[in-house]
């Protein structure tokens, strides 16, 4: 196996009130509702399992599902770390965060995250694994961006 990462950042004003944004991203079952390629978020206490659905990447086909211990300083802050249960061993990761501010016209809202997956291909192949990994990260991204102002009623500030 040969760990890949790939990484985003991303940053808007979204015209509605901090509260409803930190509702919406501290609701598992919502998160995964607004999230492309999700199949389900399950919570556990502090944990919330994810599991995507079928991806390829370089016609490897993956289902990754991974666990991330979340912390939150409401209404400022979420952070989420890979924290797999006790003798699991998972082959994906993600790590984060999202960070919420008063803006001018509604919220500011501003997300990190990297993504690393074990795949069975070797490591020369590394350039084109981290491109799609990227485009799929940025598919996500604004898949979720859209849904997210949808079920908000909200539109992106300029």
């Amino acid at each position: 196996m040969t760990r890949f990462s790939a990484e985003t950042r991303a940053e808007a004003v979204v015209a509605a009130p901090r509260s409803a944004i930190w509702e919406v991203l501290t609701d598992p079952g919502l998160v995964a509702e607004l999230t492309p390629f999700v199949r389900r978020i399950t919570e556990h206490g502090e944990h919330w399992r994810w599991e995507m659905s079928g991806l390829k990447v370089l016609g490897v086909g993956i289902a990754p599902a991974f666990t991330e211990q979340m912390s939150y300083d409401e209404p400022n802050r979420i952070d989420f770390r890979h924290d797999p249960p006790a003798g699991a061993s998972e082959r994906s990761a993600v790590q984060g965060w999202y960070a919420l501010a008063e803006a001018s016209g509604g919220t500011r809202l501003s997300t990190s995250l990297e993504i690393t997956l074990d795949l069975p291909l070797p490591r020369v192949s590394g350039p084109a694994v981290r491109a799609t990994m990227g485009s799929v990260i940025d598919q996500m991204g604004d898949r979720f961006s859209r849904n997210l102002l949808d079920h908000l009623g909200a539109e992106q500030v300029a």
